[in-house]
């Protein structure tokens, strides 16, 4: 029913502009539970559920099945009140009137314009090219014909095999008004801790307690002038980890001034933990000990909605209502006070976790967004009222942000030696700072550019160009530094780099599209004392002796610490492969390159041998000569692989110190694995402590299948535990279904819809489909189904479809019914739609129709329709639309445009009166073989 309100406001804004952004809204909503509220004290236009900002023009888009009206332009008027007050005014104009008069006597509609144009005409055919070459980039996409091998998904990047991630809310537990947000990852035995806090001096005391309230661990919290706190707890016995996994553990900061502050909360799992991309700590102005809140945000992947989960403690006082008893509270997002939208929802002291998605920011709460100035709320209703509010922000934590460029990973695949490394920080205002090396290059640089991924090799899609902060270096050929820092990233870009779907590339003037690309990913914090703020050390196949010409590089954190251990971490990207696929990597202690000797053992040892990209850990029994070469300067790590035994990368490190005496401590070498990306064989997936067994088979964690013992299920490993949920079939709009045996769900029964048979059948032909990736299936063209999103399931809030004439998926979320209520609830978190509560329910109009008993009719604008009647709606400034037919189906108004067969033509046109778009050269033969005819004809008389 989203398409009858966006008419009314259509017809209203055409016949009355003068209400503009003051126009009411009807009482039929398009979706409840999204729209955005007139944005108070911003000057504008709301417009179909839209804002829309001073002298913004558009065309309105009137949803399924009308569509957008090309030939509509809107138009936000700025108008002064009478106390000098600006404000918008809302009026559209049929545009075809305006159209120029084409030379040609057959002019031809194409797709997506208003004005005809010839169909013969160069410009016609440049008009269709351009128009279909976004679907043809799509086409390409499928098929890469560039090198995609630096791209992996974040999922894959984000070690999901091996960690398991916890959050935290701790509030006040005495008079404290403090309140911090706790990320915990479990990597075997070792739970790493990201924490920041706000409205408290710094922690000096993080403890964790058990079940029984005794103390677990303490952690020593080093004094900084920040307010992120980063940590480690080894070794976690096994009954604490049990009591981790079955969330009975707590965490509490205790401060060493003179308030001897202390905030509290517990430990627990959380799904939304894998999506965040931005994050908030609710804090109340007063001193509210227990109350306070977080909020974990995302960026839908394809539409500026903003999904977000709100944990809030202490909102609702336990000893001031019953447990389960609603309490409203409203969730405003604001920018400088000022309230741009609203959302209504009730909680309970034993359920305060609210979910919910703010549609289509426009582009300035998307600019605020990424500048962190919007603000997020949630008061509660009633006497005495509560709130707690922050600040949104790209998400924080302990992990860095880096990226190893190598040739391999470029778009042309090469083998240079050369070596690329990054570290990036992201701040609280949206900045990026950024530090580049390069090293080994066969030419100078002439561009450094953060990309997406391409769409094709002709395509690159830069987002921002830093060639100007690149420096070359004086010393050596080939290399050099950029420093410096990019400050308008926008939200978007924010979100896919948190998401590690950015990329930076190096060009070359030999390589002058990339010589040089590598991935900017997460890298998780380990606990280990490398300086990751610092840019590690380059490691490419140039710096070996003799030099390997290898698609590989990495580099290289190294430091020691006060007892004169050695803490080392190693990230790589493209090393070559064999059926071994380990690699070892070893630390050199020799005075000159130039005598390395790969037989010599002195000053020679093992670090680790790793898998995948990454390895990590803690030398602890290193020699006086070996350190001595450490601070002077002359030692290197080298990584060997089995394709390159005497060393395929090698970088030079330089780690000033003074153990003259050696290491102090026990000798014992600690090290730590990686298995980030690579093929799980069956034996490696039954040593996986998180490995599912199901049906006999092992299933590695975040995997996903279809059950043998029901098809219609769609299960995932999550940590050990299956879960298994069935398909969940949509609402259908057509009036005839049946159930075939070989699916899940009913399809429409396309031979009772005799108008629509000739183009079913031909879309039935198409053996493509659609596959989705959430669910990994292949969908019939013409299908709908909800879609499998893991870790959460068949989402019931959103419909997929897959369009039979291009391949692609079409997802949106389900439309709500209509309210008449003025203020509607949701009455469960899980509800997709807000109804009207019993005691709000209004009186029915005087011009509505009672239609609790018999056969229920169809109002449709002023109209009123019996049951099963058909009729083409009209729209104002565009008049009746022909090509889409509406009926009533026992009080529901449905419509749909009428389905056109398949072309397989580059460049299709639409013709007066005609509803479906034709090939030109189709239209063409026709014309010539009516003109053969027309000839024939003449001659006979």
């Amino acid at each position: 029913m989203e398409a009858p309100r966006v008419l009314w406001i259509l017809f209203c804004a055409c016949i009355a502009p003068t209400l503009g952004s003051r126009l009411k809204t009807p009482a039929l909503p398009i979706q409840p539970e999204t729209e955005p509220l007139i944005s108070k004290g911003l000057s504008g236009c709301s417009f179909g559920g839209r804002f829309y900002s001073l002298e913004d023009t558009w065309h309105p888009d009137l949803g399924e099945p009308f569509g957008v009206m090309h030939c509509v332009m809107c138009h936000c008027e700025p108008q002064r009140s009478r106390r000098g007050k600006m404000f918008g005014k809302v009026s559209c104009r049929n545009m075809k009137q305006d159209c120029p008069d084409p030379s040609c006597d057959d002019p031809v509609l194409l797709p997506g314009h208003c004005c005809k144009t010839c169909p013969k005409g160069n410009s016609g055919r440049k008009e269709a090219e351009s128009l279909f070459e976004f679907f043809q980039e799509k086409d390409d996409d499928l098929h890469k014909s560039y090198n995609d091998r630096s791209y992996i998904s974040s999922e894959e990047n984000s070690n999901r095999d091996s960690a398991a991630d916890f959050v935290a809310v701790l509030t006040g537990v005495m008079d404290s008004s403090g309140v911090a947000r706790a990320r915990f990852t479990l990597t075997r035995t070792s739970l790493t801790f990201s924490i920041t806090f706000q409205r408290m001096n710094r922690p000096s005391l993080l403890t964790f307690l058990d079940s029984d309230g005794n103390t677990a661990f303490e952690f020593r919290v080093p004094q900084a002038d920040t307010d992120m706190i980063c940590g480690v707890w080894k070794n976690l016995p096994k009954s604490h980890l049990r009591q981790l996994e079955a969330e009975q553990l707590r965490v509490s900061m205790t401060t060493a001034d003179n308030k001897k502050e202390e905030i509290q909360g517990k430990v627990i799992k959380h799904r939304a933990l894998f999506a965040e991309t931005f994050s908030a700590i609710l804090t109340s102005d007063g001193v509210h000990s227990g109350m306070g809140g977080i909020a974990m945000l995302t960026l839908s992947d394809t539409e500026n909605n903003l999904h977000f989960i709100l944990i809030l403690q202490g909102l609702v006082p336990h000893g001031s209502f019953l447990v389960s008893a609603k309490v409203p509270v409203r969730v405003k997002l604001l920018y400088r006070q000022h309230l741009l939208r609203e959302i209504r929802a009730n909680i309970s002291a034993d359920d305060s976790d609210f979910a919910e998605v703010l549609a289509d920011l426009n582009s300035r709460e998307l600019f605020w967004l990424s500048r962190g100035q919007l603000q997020i709320s949630v008061e509660t209703e009633g006497q005495n009222p509560r709130q707690i509010s922050g600040y949104i922000s790209g998400k924080r934590s302990c992990d860095i942000l880096q990226s190893v460029m190598s040739s391999g990973s470029a778009l042309t695949p090469g083998k240079t030696g050369g070596v690329g490394s990054a570290v990036f920080t992201l701040h609280h205002n949206g900045s990026l700072d950024y530090q580049v090396l390069v090293a080994g290059l066969s030419s100078a640089v002439v561009g450094v550019t953060i990309e997406m991924k391409p769409r094709r090799r002709s395509k690159r899609s830069v987002l921002y160009d830093i060639t100007a902060d690149f420096a070359a270096a004086q010393e050596e050929r080939g290399g050099g530094r950029a420093l410096g820092s990019c400050g308008r990233i926008e939200a978007r870009h924010i979100h896919m780099l948190l998401q590690n779907e950015l990329f930076i590339n190096i060009a070359t003037a030999e390589q002058q599209e990339s010589e040089l690309r590598g991935q900017i990913q997460m890298l998780p914090y380990n606990g280990l004392d490398a300086r990751r703020n610092e840019l590690p050390v380059p490691l490419a196949g140039q710096f070996v002796s003799p030099p390997v010409r290898t698609a590989a590089a990495g580099h290289a954190w190294v430091s020691v610490d006060e007892q004169c251990h050695l803490h080392y971490e190693i990230v790589v990207n493209g090393l070559s492969k064999s059926e071994d696929t380990s690699v070892s990597a070893h630390l050199h202690g020799l005075a000159e390159i130039g005598e390395m000797d790969d037989s010599s053992t002195n000053h020679k040892r093992l670090l680790t041998g790793f898998y995948g990209q990454q390895a990590q850990g803690v030398l602890k029994d290193i020699s006086v000569g070996l350190l001595r070469h450490l601070d002077e300067g002359t030692a290197y790590i080298q990584v060997s692989t089995k394709m390159n035994p005497r060393g395929e990368i090698r970088g030079r490190i330089h780690v000033p110190n003074s153990c003259e005496l050696g290491s102090r401590g026990e000798v014992v070498e600690e090290a730590e694995f990686d298995d980030l990306v690579f093929v799980r064989d069956p034996a490696e997936l039954r040593k996986d402590p998180h490995t599912c067994f199901f049906e006999g088979e092992h299933h590695a964690h975040g995997s996903q299948w279809t059950p043998q013992y029901n098809t219609c299920f769609t299960c995932i490993c999550q940590k050990k535990t299956v879960i298994c949920d069935p398909v969940i079939c949509p609402a259908l709009s057509c009036p005839h279904t049946i159930q075939p045996e070989d699916q899940c769900c009913p399809i429409c029964d396309e031979k009772k819809e005799s108008k629509q048979t000739t183009a079913v059948e031909k879309v039935e032909e198409d053996p493509e489909g659609c596959y989705f990736e959430g669910d990994q299936k292949m969908h019939a063209p013409g299908t709908t189904w909800h879609p499998f999103v893991p870790p959460f399931g068949y989402i019931k809030c959103a419909v997929c479809t897959c369009k039979g004439s291009t391949g692609e998926v079409h997802c949106e979320k389900v439309t709500c019914p209509p309210l008449t209520c003025s203020q509607p609830i949701r009455r469960n978190p899980s509800d997709c739609c807000k109804e009207c509560p019993a005691e709000d329910t209004p009186p029915l109009e005087d011009d509505e129709m009672m239609q609790a008993d018999g056969t229920r009719h169809c109002k449709f604008g002023k109209n009123y329709y019996q049951n099963s009647e058909h009729w083409h709606p009209r729209v104002p400034l565009v008049g009746e639309m022909k090509c889409i037919t509406c009926w009533c189906d026992h009080g529901v108004t449905k419509c749909q445009k009428k389905q056109c067969p398949l072309l397989s033509c580059s460049n299709p046109i639409r013709r007066e009166g005609k509803c479906c778009p034709e090939c030109m050269e189709d239209l063409m033969e026709k014309e010539e073989m009516a003109k053969k005819v027309e000839k024939k004809k003449n001659w006979r008389h």
